[in-house]
């Protein structure tokens, strides 16, 4: 009996065994020809074993680059695609720099402090008044949905001064949306997207069962009625 744990270590175990083997022999083949050869077949075979690679961008070129990672970079045959280094897979990636501003109102989030610098760049006019009462319902809508309490406009209005540092003023809070009305809408989206859905789910079953009648009952009255003339023809 052979026990995995007496055999070599798998480099790649997705492949099995089998396909470290057929590379062990690959690389002693002396023709570099058939070695070649030998490789392309064993490209093929590890397609096979694994579809899933499919899918992912430059699929052979992964390929090529598992068989040199299985023979531990030994393998001297012919690749269609430059030839990896065993450095190039040790070394570790740079680390990615985290984010590290500081948002002041956690509720608001990063995207509305970006819309207010934005929006400091226009130029005065009804854009830009436009712009900050949008950017301001937008605030309210955010605060009533992690707060689930009632906001008055002077507390959002002044966030949003607060918030772009004086350069986005608004003369008049009245001009913003109701917290009802904003919550109101949300729910209606939602509402609706929810009887979209319904209603394609019961458009489907209803084709399914017209369908389903169709395949069951179509035509069994008029063999029922053939069947009752010849029976009473006969007796």
């Amino acid at each position: 009996m052979i026990y995995n744990t007496d055999q070599p270590k798998l480099i790649i175990p997705e492949y099995g065994r089998n396909i470290q083997r057929m590379i062990d022999h690959c690389g002693t083949i002396e023709e570099r020809a058939e070695r070649n050869k030998c490789a392309k077949a064993i490209i093929q075979v590890m397609g096979q074993l694994n579809p899933h690679l499919r899918d992912v961008a430059d699929f052979n070129h992964k390929l090529w680059d598992h068989l040199f990672i299985i023979s531990k970079f030994s393998l001297d045959v012919d690749s269609p695609y430059p030839l990896p280094s065993a450095e190039t897979f040790d070394t570790k990636p740079d680390r990615i720099a985290y984010p590290s501003g500081r948002i002041k109102y956690k509720h608001y989030g990063k995207t509305v402090e970006e819309m207010i610098e934005k929006a400091k760049a226009y130029e005065e006019g009804p854009e830009k008044e436009e712009l900050k009462r949008v950017i301001a319902n937008h605030m309210k809508k955010s605060y009533i949905n992690w707060n689930k309490d009632s906001v008055t406009d002077e507390i959002i209005v002044g966030h949003l001064l607060e918030l772009s540092k004086g350069a986005l003023k608004i003369e008049d809070p009245s001009t913003l949306s109701a917290a009802g009305d904003l919550v109101k809408r949300n729910v209606s989206n939602s509402m609706s997207s929810n009887n979209n859905n319904k209603s394609k789910h019961y458009h489907n079953n209803g084709n399914n069962n017209q369908g389903h009648k169709r395949h069951n009952g179509g035509g069994g009255g008029s063999s029922n009625n053939n069947n009752n003339r010849n029976f009473k023809r006969k007796y």
